[in-house]
């Protein structure tokens, strides 16, 4: 459980949602409403509570929904939905927290919901937002990567920090935000289920990631088949350049292994070390997806040589 002291670092919008509604220690779809919160709920109109247009999540699994719809139908919404004044419409209410319940109450025809009005501007909204997905048990792990990408990107926290603030370790981080630099076949695979975090991950170090993935998908490889096929060397992934080389087919030390996992969480692309132990010579190799990356990764290395 991460104190609060930790998550006011991730700033005001997280602050004041987790002041308003306390996480549950049983991991239950709902949460109950704290002493302050239910003395600031009010019940308002559904049909005047609008989703935000930003929001990051854009999946909702019917299923969940209806089982949720259900529960509501029985007990009603027992967490109130975080909103804030409509800046477009004065008399309705934005989502900042809850879509989900929203969408689910629809289903159940409810006519009103409780809310908890703040005064987020859009920053701290979007913050708020993509730290409600990430907490989500049933986000796939692209989603969840993207959220992390999003709280680096838009508001400057560390990996570090990130671990401290949502009970993760450093590693699940990383590893995550790797797949991120994944081909977009790739990641469609992920996404609908088709291949799992675990084969994604040991696409990374293939030299034809997405022929291996096909293959993965049409034969039905375990992520210990996809690991076994990415080595350097083997008959699907060696490199028709190298043809094999000793260096190339050397097995990679786990010093090696975690030196290119750090490289490619920091650089958002993937990261390949080929060391020769006895000559010591060796080649980094670094992997983007298109001009945009190869912008982003040429300010990155013109930022560590100034």
């Amino acid at each position: 459980m991460v104190n609060r002291r930790e998550r006011t670092g991730l700033g005001r919008g997280l602050s004041a949602l987790m002041a308003d509604i306390e996480t549950p220690s049983g991991g239950g779809a709902e949460t109950t409403v704290s002493g302050r919160a239910s003395r600031e709920a009010r019940r308002v109109p559904i049909d005047q509570v609008r989703p935000n247009p930003d929001q990051p999540r854009r999946s909702f699994a019917e299923g969940a929904l209806q089982e949720l719809a259900a529960s509501i139908r029985e007990k009603g919404v027992i967490q109130p939905l975080i909103v804030r004044p409509d800046p477009v419409n004065a008399d309705g209410f934005q989502i900042v927290a809850g879509e989900r319940r929203w969408r689910a109450a629809q289903l159940a025809q409810l006519h009103d919901l409780p809310v908890i009005v703040r005064d987020f501007d859009d920053t701290e909204v979007l913050e708020v937002a993509i730290i409600e997905n990430i907490q989500r048990a049933d986000l796939n792990a692209l989603e969840e990567a993207l959220g992390y990408r999003q709280l680096i990107d838009r508001f400057g926290h560390t990996q570090e920090h990130l671990a401290r603030a949502m009970g993760k370790s450093r590693s699940h981080i990383a590893n995550l935000m790797r797949l991120l630099a994944l081909p977009d076949e790739i990641q469609d695979m992920l996404r609908d289920g088709r291949l799992s975090a675990g084969h994604a991950r040991a696409l990374l170090t293939a030299e034809k990631p997405v022929d291996l993935a096909r293959k993965a998908v049409a034969n039905g490889w375990s992520v210990r088949d996809v690991e076994k096929h990415a080595k350097p060397g083997s008959v699907t992934g060696k490199s028709e350049k190298n043809g094999g080389s000793r260096s190339a087919s050397a097995a990679k030390d786990a010093d090696t292994l975690a030196l290119e996992g750090d490289l490619s969480a920091n650089l958002g692309m993937p990261v390949s070390i080929e060391h020769d132990p006895i000559t010591g010579e060796g080649r980094v190799s670094i992997r983007y997806r298109d001009l945009g990356a190869l912008d982003d990764l040429i300010r990155v290395l013109s930022r560590v040589q100034g």
